[in-house]
């Protein structure tokens, strides 16, 4: 610690400030991926973070693999929002993540640990309202597809073919948000409407002989 006086005023100047702090790690599951996010506040010396990741209920001693990294700010006194996808080859199991935040001298140290259970699957089809609702421009849309293949439109190995579309009052399509073979699982789509005009909108999920549809008021 290094202290100088500036007339009456005496000033200290820290020589090791903490090189990156964390706000938040957290995870969550959508369909058949894990999205994580995490947030710093400051940071100094960031060269980025190794995403690593181990599985649960496979062995006791799965070990930790790094299956990604993010390159870091470096220097910055402002927060900073990082995201990585981890695309699971199968829902099964749970996962625990954590970061490995590497300085550029080399040094690290690691995160706390996150857990996201994969193995957790729907049970029923299920269309949920939009978030939020009237929004402007954007919103959230969550739907569920179950384990069990329905009776039609399903490909084996790949699911069901799930479509989620918006229209408007006179049923005209204005926007197609899915529209592929989708494994069982919890998904949610953004939908910008910054194309279209203020009113009352419908959007209508399809999955085999299911279909729901509910309103959302985009408000300009």
């Amino acid at each position: 610690m290094d202290e100088f006086a500036l007339d009456d005023i005496r000033v200290s100047a820290n020589e090791n400030p903490t090189p990156v702090e964390l706000n938040l790690f957290r995870g969550s599951l959508n369909g058949q991926s894990v999205e994580l996010f995490w947030q710093t506040i400051t940071e100094i010396n960031n060269y980025g973070f190794e995403v690593q990741k181990q599985a649960k209920g496979i062995e006791q001693s799965a070990k930790w693999e790094t299956i990604g990294f993010i390159e870091g700010a470096g220097n910055s006194n402002a927060p900073k929002e990082y995201s990585f996808t981890d695309n699971l080859t199968q829902a099964s199991y749970s996962y625990s993540y954590r970061l490995k935040q590497i300085d550029l001298d080399g040094s690290f140290t690691y995160s706390n640990e996150i857990t996201v259970d994969a193995a957790v699957l729907p049970t029923e089809l299920l269309l949920s309202q939009n978030y939020p609702n009237p929004f402007n421009p954007v919103t959230t849309i969550k739907y569920s597809i179950p384990e069990s293949p329905l009776s039609r439109g399903v490909s084996e190995g790949r699911g069901v073919l799930a479509t989620l579309k918006v229209y408007n009052l006179l049923g005209q399509e204005v926007a197609t948000l899915v529209n592929q073979q989708q494994p069982a699982g919890n998904y949610e789509v953004k939908f910008d409407a910054s194309k279209l005009a203020s009113g009352v909108y419908l959007y209508k999920l399809q999955a085999g002989v299911f279909s729901s549809v509910k309103k959302l008021i985009l408000m300009k």
